[in-house]
Parts: structure tokens; C-alpha cells; sequence
């Protein structure tokens, strides 16, 4: 009997080694995994920059707090703000604990409560974050959540406009929803954010949890809009696996996020900040990020092909691709997939999320959708 809660509904088989986009389970039966741990595993598996940059790290310091001065998380910082309009960094250990930092520097730098955030996002599962997620399913049978949070349709320039006013602290939003449905912000609903944010002090708070460090082929996909976020949130891929989040501001909100503002004991330690350097030297390298994309157009051009738009939508950027199946719900073909041996991930009821690592092969991406063929038609 498992001593686990079961707060998990997991897969009945288990994970135990993997090499690239390859893993294996405890039988040695092998999957090609287009899950990335959800967008995580960004070089893919046991990748040995990553290795090496654990090893030599872990022979030196793993853990000091936030205490002392810490050059790797200077250097770091410095590497992630490069050619951007952010100028400073903190460091935390989850997307759900950078989308709580956000939140909370968006109230204090701005004096206001209010947050406007959107249908079918997600924003992670802690009070804030969840209070942010526009989605009942998440939120449902915690009481009540953390107030002056709005939600309003995604893509809705007259809802959006309808609700800003004096009170408004904060526009909080993904540019392509992930666990909501693979959902991109179209350029109309950017252009609006763009305006508002011009024309007022509200901040704009880009959740970069998952489209971030070269998930959609840059380096952000704000950097794909007009937006220009005065806060961003990180995880997932930054890492490359390791645990390690964060957040990216502007320089007004310096004085803001003073000394005794908020804190971590874990974030920025020195082991998850010599991994998440080594992980953008290699993502955020110009010919790495074109080869992200020039695959994103090969694996959308193979799956525009194997499933017709009369009946099937194709969706998202880079390698953050969603299928729809008309309308169909796909559990039961991701379970398929599984026993076929391709790992995907729903993202919502009716779309599957398709997340390979950014070092796919186009062999893979073939075989990917080989199988995704076989099954779902």
C-alpha cells in the first residue's frame, strides 16, 4: 500500500532512465517523450552539459541561503536581462512561487489590488497563483480565494477594456495558454495590452512559465508581440530539469522589492543557478533558437499533413504545438499514445499538448507522428 496522498492521478507505469527524447520504464519498454516533464526537460534528458554542470557544482557549494552575496546568481541574472527592456532578476524554485512574487510586487509597486487575468489560464496551484487561475477546476473546494481578481474571456479586447480602471494594479496573462488548451494571444489582444499599458500605469505581468527560454522559438515569447512585460515569470524550462524559477523586472520596480519585501531559502541556490547557465548558454544561442524553429515548422508541416484542418486544429509556436480532434475529448488517446509508445499530455479536455524537447530530431518528429496517426485515425 502506497503511503503517497493520491493528489497524482499518475500513469500505471514508472519512469526510470532517459537520454534525450528517449526514456524507458521499469519494464524497458522505450518512449519517445513529448512531454519534457511538462515543458521542463528543454535539452531533453541526462544531456551531459547539464551533467557536467551538476557535477562540478555539486563538488563546490550546494546550498549558502540568500544570506550572502551570490556571483552565480549575478551572473545569471545578467545572462537573462541581455538585450531585453528588464533590468533585474530574483530567484525562486517553481513557476507557481515566480507567479507569487509577481503578483506581489504588481500590488505593492502599484498601490492597487486588482489584477485582471483571463479564462482557461493557469497560473499555479498555490493561493495567489491559484486565485489567479481562470480555471474552476483548479480553484474549486479551497474556500474563499485571494480577493480582487478578475477574469475575463482571453482574447477579448471590449471585456478588457470594459474592466480597466483606477484600480486596476496588474494585467496578468500567458501568451499561449498551456494547461487551457494551447491557446495563442492573437495580435488584436496584444496590441490592446500594448496600448493600455502606454496610456496608464497598470503593470503587465507575462507568465513565461512554460512558453519561456526558447519553448516557441526565442528566447521569451513575449519577444514574438508588442508586449513588452514590465514583470516576467519563469520556470520549467530554465532548469532544464533542475528546480529553479524566477522573475524578470523592469527598472521602475527596483525600489519596490527592497531589502525584507520577500524571500526564499532554496531560490537561487548555487547548484539550480550553475544548471539554469549552462541551460540558456545553449538555448539562447541565435543558431539554437533557429534550429527551434526551423523544426517547429518542419513538425507543424508533418502534422498539417497527417491530419486535415476540415477536422483537426493545429496550434501553438515553436515546439508548445497543440492537436485538436474536432472537439473530441482525448484522454482515452493519451492513454494510447502511452501504450504505443509516444508520451503526450492533455492541455484541457479537448486538445493534446505536444511539448519534445528543443533538441528533437526530425527522425523523432517523424515517428511521433507516425504513431499520433496510427492511433488517433
Amino acid at each position: 500500500m502506497s503511503a503517497l496522498f493520491r493528489n497524482y492521478a499518475r500513469r500505471p507505469f514508472a519512469i526510470v532512465e532517459g537520454k534525450g527524447t528517449e526514456v524507458f520504464d521499469t519494464t524497458g519498454k522505450r518512449y519517445l517523450d513529448f512531454t519534457s516533464g511538462i515543458a521542463v526537460c528543454s535539452l531533453g534528458h541526462a544531456h551531459p552539459a547539464i551533467v557536467e554542470a551538476i557535477q562540478k557544482q555539486s563538488e563546490k557549494l550546494w546550498h549558502i541561503s540568500n544570506l550572502f552575496e551570490s556571483p552565480g546568481q549575478e551572473q545569471l541574472a545578467a545572462s537573462l536581462v541581455k538585450d531585453l527592456h528588464l533590468s533585474y532578476a530574483f530567484f525562486c524554485n517553481s513557476g507557481a512561487e515566480a507567479n507569487e512574487a509577481a503578483i506581489k510586487i504588481a500590488r505593492k509597486h502599484t498601490g492597487k489590488h486588482k489584477i485582471i487575468v483571463f479564462q482557461q489560464s493557469f497560473h499555479g496551484r498555490t493561493f495567489g497563483a491559484m486565485s489567479a487561475t481562470g480555471q474552476d477546476k483548479v480553484r474549486s473546494g479551497f474556500g474563499p480565494l485571494v480577493s480582487e481578481f478578475i477574469t475575463l474571456p482571453f482574447n477579448d479586447v471590449a471585456a478588457l477594456k470594459a474592466a480597466v480602471d483606477g484600480e486596476t494594479a496588474a494585467i496578468m496573462l500567458e501568451l499561449i495558454q498551456g494547461e487551457g488548451g494551447v491557446n495563442a494571444v492573437t495580435d488584436e489582444f496584444a496590441q490592446a495590452i500594448h496600448d493600455i499599458q502606454q496610456s496608464s500605469d497598470i503593470l503587465v505581468i507575462v507568465d513565461e512559465v512554460q512558453t519561456g527560454i526558447g519553448r516557441t522559438g526565442t528566447r521569451f515569447a513575449f519577444e514574438q508581440t508588442v508586449i513588452k512585460p514590465n514583470i516576467v515569470s519563469m520556470a520549467k524550462g530554465l532548469g532544464g530539469g533542475f528546480p529553479i524559477g524566477g522573475i524578470l523586472g523592469t527598472s521602475e520596480l527596483f525600489d519596490t522589492f527592497s531589502a525584507g519585501t520577500h524571500g526564499t531559502t532554496f531560490g537561487g541556490n548555487p547548484l539550480g543557478v550553475a544548471v539554469a547557465q549552462k541551460v540558456i548558454e545553449l538555448i539562447f544561442d541565435e543558431a539554437f533558437l533557429q534550429n527551434v524553429q526551423q523544426k517547429s515548422t518542419y513538425f507543424v508541416t508533418k502534422l498539417k499533413e497527417a491530419f486535415p484542418e476540415e477536422q483537426y486544429t493545429i496550434q501553438g509556436k515553436g515546439l508548445m504545438l497543440g492537436l485538436g480532434l474536432g472537439g473530441e475529448d482525448v484522454a482515452s488517446f493519451v492513454a494510447a499514445l502511452d501504450e504505443a509508445g509516444l508520451l503526450t499530455v492533455a492541455a484541457g479536455p479537448k486538445v493534446i499538448r505536444l511539448l519534445p524537447p528543443l533538441t528533437v530530431t526530425e527522425q523523432e518528429i517523424d515517428e511521433a507522428v507516425a504513431i499520433l496517426k496510427t492511433v488517433i485515425k
